[in-house]
């Protein structure tokens, strides 16, 4: 499985230009131009012909498969516009990360999954779910973002993440079959783009703490001898130890310039070294080569 996952890695790096540019602008602008002619026409003969049917589409009418997200809606006509500005951002900021040819599988994939899953089981493919897997994926790139919420409080990305898996979990228990596995049917493309990388959506701290529970801790073994910390005049004092208490001594007889003061001290420059040589023997002393 990560050998697999590395060759698609590669793949999409080596086309990441490659695929339709801009592709949840023109998905938006779509979505717009529908609701608005059906808003101000009080018609709903567009959402009719483009939305999922499964017996019209085993009649012949394949398009459906492809144009229900043009068919989302978010009750009102403003909601409706500041969500796909919003989904139209999420899908331009991931496929800035990505690349062109890597978020046009991410929302295709999901497409051709609910489309798998709707012929088989029924029910009406809805868009929403699609949508909402972009914001799981942006607040995995980008925990931190902040939206202002009505234009005023600011709220992370990770909380909109976190929110989006509680409200799942709820419907997966409260909706009807098939609706409450639509979500599943999202997570399962998520999953299978992202990897490991779905934690990203948890904030660093929780996921530190949840790794401190299950690691082991190694005992920690007492030294077996404390390391002594010299003081402040100890060097001093190793310094004084290691000095000779003399200046000068012979080389011939040992005499230093503390055990006899009288005695006069000379340094020969034709021994090959540095040697030190009292009076009496600096003169008839052999030279040292």
């Amino acid at each position: 499985m990560k050998s697999l996952r590395n060759r698609f890695e590669r793949f999409c790096y080596r086309h990441r230009n490659k695929g339709i540019p801009n592709l949840m602008l023109y998905i938006s602008l779509g979505t717009a131009l529908v609701f608005l002619m059906s808003y101000f026409a009080q018609n709903y003969f567009l959402y009719s012909v483009l939305c999922f049917d499964r017996e019209l589409i085993l009649r012949g009418q394949v398009w459906r498969l492809i144009t229900y997200p043009l068919t989302y809606s978010a009750g009102s006509l403003l909601f409706t516009m500041i969500s796909l500005v919003c989904y139209w951002s999420l899908g331009k900021a991931m496929e800035n990360v990505w690349g062109t040819c890597r978020s046009n599988l991410y929302y295709l994939c999901g497409i051709l999954m609910m489309d798998v899953f709707c012929m088989i089981f029924g029910g009406r493919a809805d868009a929403a779910y699609l949508n909402l897997s972009l914001m799981l994926g942006y607040a995995t790139m980008y925990p931190n973002a902040q939206f202002l919420v009505m234009f005023i409080i600011p709220v992370r990305a990770w909380v909109f993440g976190v929110l989006y898996l509680a409200f799942s979990l709820i419907g997966l228990i409260t909706d009807p079959f098939p609706v409450n596995l639509f979500s599943v049917i999202c997570f399962a493309n998520y999953f299978l783009f992202f990897g490991q990388d779905v934690a990203n959506v948890l904030p660093m701290s929780w996921r530190a703490n949840f790794l401190r529970l299950f690691r082991k801790r190694k005992p920690v073994k007492p030294a077996s001898k404390p390391i002594p910390f010299p003081s402040a005049g100890s060097y001093e004092a190793s310094v004084a130890k290691v000095k000779a208490p003399y200046n000068h001594r012979c080389t011939i007889c040992g005499r230093t310039d503390v055990s006899d003061p009288q005695l006069e001290f000379r340094y020969c420059s034709r021994c090959n070294g540095y040697y030190c040589y009292c009076q009496d023997h600096i003169s008839d002393h052999a030279h040292i080569q």
